[in-house]
């Protein structure tokens, strides 16, 4: 079912006495509103398939390949798990996220989810790179204050490879602290959906947070916004109208007889922590 009325007042009432704060660096930013995720996904034609009232939240796909699972009773660090089944073209794929990854984020990988994905591929670590990250290694880029880490990670000589994105404490004599949330992609995901991520991630454009809303660490910067609450819920409705309209116009273009994904291939993985 798409956003109702009633959804999209709740979220405007919830919004509507928070003053923003403009929130860096962005991995710092805190999880924010998880509606950010799931509306923009529900205007594009996804549906429930969970009961309403638990809090564990399934989406799936109009096409039923794709599955995103919200569950903040995991019993491991991973909240969000995005599947893709495997289909007689295509292979399937699994990536995961922890609980403090900011929701911005996360959708600006669903939104790329649900548009045509770009002709040419983006050289994630030249983004980083022209963001002010710190290319360590060949294969691994830090953040300014050496907090995230993006790297490009093989399990074998032999195996194909995964991105992996953690946010972690200052280490204080070692090279890393305890971990405050991790991305997870395994090396069947999507090129452009990684690049979705990791291109918002490094953007130093602020996220909105509201007063005394969780963040994600005591030393992010946080200042007041320029923007009202009104504006805040303003974007978010322009947001969904213009992915309900690209999604239609996907729909238009695909063949009406699209192959459905293969039940057995559907992709499984062992959780990180």
């Amino acid at each position: 079912m798409p956003v109702s009325e009633r959804q999209l007042a709740a979220f405007a009432d919830h919004h509507a006495w928070r003053i923003p704060f403009d929130t860096s660096p962005r991995h710092l930013a805190g999880p924010g509103d998880a509606r950010h995720i799931t509306h923009g996904l529900a205007a594009a034609g996804w549906t429930r398939t969970t009961d309403p009232l638990s809090p564990e939240i399934v989406l799936r796909s109009p096409d039923h390949r794709h599955t995103l699972q919200f569950d903040p009773q995991s019993s491991t660090s991973a909240w969000w798990r995005l599947r893709a089944a495997r289909t007689d073209a295509e292979p399937g794929w699994y990536a995961e996220f922890g609980e403090l990854v900011p929701a911005e984020v996360l959708g600006h990988l669903t939104d790329a989810l649900i548009t045509p994905p770009p002709r040419e591929q983006a050289d994630l670590f030249q983004v980083l790179e022209s963001a002010g990250w710190r290319q360590d290694t060949q294969h691994m880029a830090d953040s300014p204050d050496g907090m995230c880490h993006v790297e490009l990670r093989r399990d074998g000589e032999d195996a194909l490879a995964g991105w992996h994105v953690e946010t972690c404490e200052p280490g204080y004599g070692t090279p890393i602290g305890p971990r405050i949330w991790h991305a997870w992609f395994d090396s069947r995901t999507p090129a452009h959906l990684v690049d979705a991520f990791v291109t918002a991630l490094a953007d130093p454009a602020p996220l909105q947070r509201g007063m005394y809303e969780r963040t994600a660490h005591h030393s992010v910067v946080q200042q007041p916004s320029l923007l009202t609450p009104q504006q805040v819920v303003e974007a978010h409705t322009a947001r969904l109208d213009a992915l309900r309209a690209q999604a239609r116009a996907v729909r238009r273009q695909q063949p009406k007889a699209a192959a459905a994904p293969a039940k057995a291939g559907t992709t499984r993985a062992t959780a990180h922590r």
